[in-house]
């Protein structure tokens, strides 16, 4: 038979294993909420706000409620929706990106036509 002794640390042993699982799990959650920080941070400054302002808010929302799991010490949800909260993010910026890329590319395209509309002119005042 078990002495009582061995039992208390029989039951010490199991308490210190469930506490290191709950710290390996904290470290990967709070490393995905900060990572996802900073994935809202560039696309906020990458003008997604403006751009893209249906992911932005879907971001913001997700990475709200992963910080509030991650106080909760719900580890699994706050890491699933930081990841989530990336995803938006990262798309946000993405839309953004391509939205200003495809201004710029209207505004080239309306400069070369001014160019030529300028260079017909003058080839037509020259040649009267």
């Amino acid at each position: 038979m078990m002495t009582t002794k061995r039992v208390q640390m029989l039951c010490g042993a199991v308490a210190l294993l469930g506490l290191a699982a709950c710290a390996s799990d904290k470290a990967p959650a709070t490393a995905d909420v900060a990572v996802s920080r900073a994935a809202v941070a560039n696309a906020t400054s990458a003008g997604a706000a403006d751009l893209a302002p249906a992911e932005m808010q879907s971001a913001r929302e997700k990475l709200m409620r992963a910080n509030q799991a991650l106080a909760a010490k719900d580890y699994k949800t706050a890491q699933d929706l930081a990841t989530q909260a990336s995803a938006d993010a990262q798309l946000a910026q993405s839309k953004a990106n391509s939205a200003k890329a495809t201004s710029a590319a209207d505004e080239l395209q309306q400069n070369i036509r001014l160019l030529r509309e300028e260079l017909n002119r003058a080839n037509s005042t020259t040649q009267q």
